[in-house]
């Protein structure tokens, strides 16, 4: 088993009774929550932990990273959860949102949040349409898959991001970036059929951002199905939603969410943020 790197931040005082657990997407790392999430939630009482799946970030592997499979990744996340306090919830981020719904059908958790998740079918209709929408991007995350040898700055923006975050801000972000794992693509590529594996008696909740160009809206509603619940959206935010402008909205959303579904009390009254951020999010019904 490669050793992982686990970012963790803890309260100041008693922790909540159930930790979380943070679960990156395809081409990045734990850091990506340690930038506003892990901290902010450990201000809130929480005792949190972002797992670099094996290859990424500062865990072992990355010399190997084509050899992984989606089943490594759900390991990796396994083995995270046992150095946690207690059982977590889960919360996935695209790539690892798939990874968590796999991790359900292994073990019980006490609920998971799927953040602009792959759905349970695969990646394969969300991959061609972003190849006619947006064939820029297209290209450069297959130069990024095929070569490793970086992605501008301008993709990573559209890639990750809604147009209201300047290409500054993803100039910060793009050294970062790493190669993704060709045969993890595959498996949740859905080129190779695999079956579907929605958990049942687990309490899940799906997000979306209504910017998203990898993930779009319709594919969101169908994780939501599969898992019967519905979907949450956060206007104007893209993919990266943890580094959107208005990211505090996601966090809110998620903790409370938490407390009334998962720890079944009411949610706290929180202060409203410094800075300004989307008040409101849209539902749309699972069909």
């Amino acid at each position: 088993m490669p050793q992982l790197e686990i970012l963790s931040r803890r309260p100041a005082g008693t922790a909540k009774p159930v930790p979380l657990l943070f679960v990156h997407g395809a081409f990045c790392g734990g850091w990506i929550w340690d930038e506003h999430f892990l901290p902010w939630f450990a201000e809130q009482g929480w005792e949190t932990h972002a797992v670099s799946l094996r290859g990424h970030g500062a865990s072992e592997g990355r010399d190997r990273l084509n050899s992984f499979g989606i089943a490594d990744y759900v390991d990796d996340v396994l083995n995270a959860v046992d150095a946690c306090s207690a059982p977590p919830v889960l919360i996935g981020h695209s790539m690892g949102g798939m990874v968590v719904q796999r991790a359900l059908t292994r073990r019980r958790f006490p609920g998971a949040v799927l953040m602009a998740s792959a759905p349970p079918h695969g990646l394969l209709e969300s991959t061609m349409r972003l190849a006619w929408s947006d064939p820029y991007v297209f290209q450069q995350m297959g130069m990024l898959m095929t070569f490793s040898n970086g992605i501008e700055a301008e993709a990573v923006r559209r890639a990750m991001f809604s147009d209201q975050v300047p290409l500054e801000v993803a100039k910060r972000y793009e050294p970062l970036m790493q190669e993704e794992s060709q045969r993890v693509l595959l498996d949740i590529g859905g080129w190779i059929p695999f079956p579907l594996l929605p958990a049942r008696g687990v309490a899940v909740a799906v997000l979306g951002a209504e910017k998203d160009r990898l993930i779009p809206k319709d594919q969101v509603e169908a994780t939501a199905r599969a898992f019967r619940t519905e979907p949450v959206f956060f206007p104007a935010m893209g993919h990266s939603m943890m580094l959107e402008p208005g990211w505090e909205s996601v966090a809110g959303h998620i903790a409370d969410w938490v407390e009334t579904t998962v720890l079944k009390r009411p949610a706290p009254q929180r202060k409203a943020p410094d800075t300004q951020v989307p008040d409101t999010v849209t539902r749309a019904a699972a069909d």
